[in-house]
């Protein structure tokens, strides 16, 4: 009760008859009237000023009503008013939802990617759509069939867009089966409730083969003379909406593939086998923010070859030397010529044909040659250099298609029958210190020869015979004026050798004639002295490995590097790219200490460099790197590793197990091993029981079936296999809830 005033009164709709408020009069007023939107099921007593429902409103068909209200005295004129009286209607959930279609079909593609809406289901609620009662969830109660353990269709619980799963994506298969039926759930109250409204319907999918696959290879002729560019095939993805794009395996130079929007591939200009006879490159899609949407297809173009190519002679003029006294048959040398077209083909097989020989004396056919290899022989005679001393050969070299003239010259050469003899039988020291350059020529030395010049014979090689059993040394000859030039093959070290007492020798190519040997004329020698350079500091081994727990203690000797100066000098050591900070050295000693406490869950092996440096010449430096193998402790704790809710359905019968799995982040080196138990509580042991299944896994089941339909926590211990052992006290939630047919929660 109260004086008339502005009012505002909020009513629960489906309330019944009730009363609201009692206005009380002031005097001279003596009565109330009311006027507005009272649909005949609001009044006041004019009397008493009460104001009463005489039946329940309705939120759906009217959520707000509004009144004025005066006060009258006896003569019938206002004495207060009109006041406003405004009844507002509470919502309560008193509609169902309701799908748009009572049966909903869609299709999906084989292999379509996991969350990508083929079809979307719509519910509405008429209920208030600021209140819960009308905040609707989507879920797909069953499918049918279900050949998996897993659903193969996934639901958006708020915007009822149907996808596959990733178990879907992987298995789904028009050749297995090819349409599903799924019940598909819309439920009231945001899904919180357990007396919400529910309603039902049927999608029914279609599942058609994937479009995305990979075409058969594609064979290409080389030099092809069509207008590029040109199709050569079509890719095409199950999602109408992707953009194509190819990227190589390889990176290229230029790749001479396009695609279209459309999923066309286009070969853009004419190919060339022998420059690359195979493309591998992927065709991919992506979405409109650049991510991928299908797994990329690997896309094969073999260029198929035609004979374009002639033989090719492999030097302008191919000159053999023949000795004199080489008997008739032998083979003396070999024609080489190449083909760019496809190995071992039609197109790349070669003939060889001897076209003329000049001059002809003294017979027309001295010279045979082999028509597949190119391989020349003597027909029957030695050579003589009387008749002549150079022969000139035309060899014709053809495939199927072409053909290529080859120029071969035959030399006849003397008779190898003279020994190189050096000027001087030995030559003056040579000082050099030892960081001079690789290749360096540090002395010329010179031998004649009395044979035929410019021939084998003639031409001769130095050798290092005695005092270099490394091969620091290397002897090149110029081939014209036969000087030795002696190199650096390999870096010299004052510390190893200062003192080379080097014996060379000088021989010919070409054999000696039988009774002539070499002899003390084609011996030489010289002393090399190396001279000593300031070297930086050399290490003991060129890298460093050290395994430790990754539990060590700070301050723990880790491991000693050694370095060595050449010259004797003391040596300092330090460390660079200790990022972590977790090692310091002894800058005498070399000793490697823990410096923080390592993890091997973030480096499991952590590389720093070992910086060895001169004491008295900083600059003179040298690094080696030090790797710590971090070795696992057992530090972190056991944790539950659930796929899905942890449920049973209402009521409990007895016998049901759901299966629960133990994981945690420590390496294992052979397998994961957990122990299960359940909290101490006596509450807990009473309702729950729990066994092994495997190292990894238990069963968790009820022991009565007296229980509610509500969500219980039941206390879980687990332990793992680490020594000493961890523990993890977790609480794991457990639904008892309704099911569907298909033993799934609602």
């Amino acid at each position: 009760t109260g004086p008339l005033k502005d009012m505002n009164f909020t009513v629960p709709e489906e309330g019944g008859v009730r009363i609201l408020y009692q206005f009380t009069s002031e005097p001279p007023a003596v009565s109330f009237r009311m006027s507005g939107e009272k649909d005949g099921k609001i009044h006041i007593v004019p009397d008493k000023g009460i104001l009463y429902l005489n039946e329940s409103l309705d939120w759906e068909t009217k959520p707000l009503h509004r009144l004025q209200v005066e006060s009258l005295d006896v003569n019938g004129n206002i004495v207060k008013g009109p006041c406003a009286v405004t009844i507002y209607v509470e919502d309560i959930n008193d509609n169902p939802p309701e799908f748009d279609q009572i049966e909903y079909t869609g299709v999906v593609r084989q292999n379509s990617r996991p969350g990508r809406p083929f079809i979307h289901v719509h519910a509405t609620d008429r209920d208030n759509p600021a209140t819960p009662h009308a905040q609707l969830t989507y879920s797909i109660v069953h499918h049918f069939p279900n050949p998996y353990a897993e659903m193969l269709f996934q639901i958006d619980s708020a915007t009822g867009a149907i996808s596959p799963s990733k178990t879907g994506s992987y298995y789904l298969d028009p050749q297995k089966q090819d349409s599903f039926i799924l019940v598909v759930s819309v439920k009231d109250m945001a899904g919180m409730s357990t007396n919400a409204f529910t309603s039902t319907a049927d999608v029914i999918v279609t599942v058609k083969e994937s479009l995305w696959k990979a075409p058969p290879t594609i064979h290409i002729q080389e030099n092809s003379t069509e207008v590029h560019p040109v199709n050569i095939s079509r890719v095409q993805s199950n999602d109408p909406d992707v953009i194509y794009d190819l990227f190589e395996k390889e990176k290229l130079p230029r790749l001479p593939f396009s695609i279209s929007q459309d999923g066309v591939i286009y070969v853009t200009e004419p190919l060339d086998r022998e420059e690359r006879d195979t493309y591998t490159f992927y065709a991919v899609t992506k979405d409109n923010h650049g991510e991928l949407v299908d797994k990329p297809l690997e896309i094969h173009v073999i260029v198929e070859d035609i004979n374009d190519n002639p033989p090719v002679c492999q030097q302008a003029l191919t000159v053999i030397e023949v000795q004199e006294n080489e008997i008739g048959g032998s083979n003396i040398g070999t024609l080489l010529a190449t083909d760019m077209d496809k190995e071992d083909t039609l197109n790349s097989r070669l003939r060889f044909k001897i076209l003329s020989q000049v001059p002809e004396i003294p017979a027309t056919n001295l010279f045979r040659i082999q028509q597949d290899t190119g391989s020349l022989q003597l027909t029957g005679r030695s050579l003589n250099k009387v008749y002549a001393s150079n022969y000139s050969l035309e060899v014709l070299v053809s495939d199927a298609a072409f053909q290529t003239i080859c120029d071969v010259e035959v030399h006849v050469i003397d008779i190898n029958d003279q020994i190189p003899i050096f000027e001087k039988s030995a030559y003056h020291g040579v000082t050099v210190d030892e960081t001079v350059p690789v290749g360096t020529v540090i002395l010329e030395i010179q031998a004649s020869d009395g044979d035929e010049p410019a021939t084998g014979s003639s031409l001769i090689i130095y050798q290092v015979q005695e005092g270099d059993p490394n091969n620091t040394f290397i002897i090149d000859t110029d081939a014209e004026t036969n000087r030795g030039f002696v190199k650096i093959n390999k870096a010299l070290d004052f510390e190893t050798t200062p003192v080379y007492t080097l014996l060379i020798n000088a021989t010919n190519p070409e054999p000696l004639v039988p009774g002539v040997q070499y002899n003390e004329s084609s011996l030489t020698s010289f002393k090399v002295f190396v001279t000593n350079v300031d070297e930086p500091p050399v290490f003991l081994k060129p890298v460093y490995n050290q395994e430790v727990s990754e539990d060590i203690a700070v301050n723990t000797l880790v491991t000693t590097v050694e370095a060595y100066d050449p010259e004797g000098d003391s040596v300092r050591y330090s460390l660079e790219g200790d990022v972590k900070k977790w090692l310091r050295i002894d800058s005498s000693t070399g000793q490697v200490y823990i410096a923080s406490p390592l993890d091997r869950e973030q480096r499991e092996m952590y590389t720093v460099d070992v910086v060895a440096s001169e004491l008295n010449n900083a600059d003179q430096k040298s690094k080696t790197s030090l790797t710590l193998h971090l070795r696992d402790v057992n530090d972190n704790y056991p944790q539950l590793a659930m796929d899905s809710p942890a449920f049973f359905c209402y009521p409990v019968h007895g016998g049901e197990k759901i299966l629960i799995q133990a994981t945690d982040a420590d390496e294992q080196w052979f397998y994961s091993k957990f122990t299960f138990s359940l909290g101490n509580d006596m509450n807990t042991r009473n309702n729950w029981e729990i066994s092994k299944v495997n190292a990894t896994h238990a069963h968790l089941s009820p022991k009565h079936a007296n229980f509610e339909e509500k969500v219980y926590d039941v206390p879980i211990i687990l332990n793992d296999n680490g020594n000493p052992p961890l523990e993890s006290k977790l609480n794991l939630k457990v639904s008892i809830c309704t099911c569907s047919s298909e033993k799934s929660c609602f």
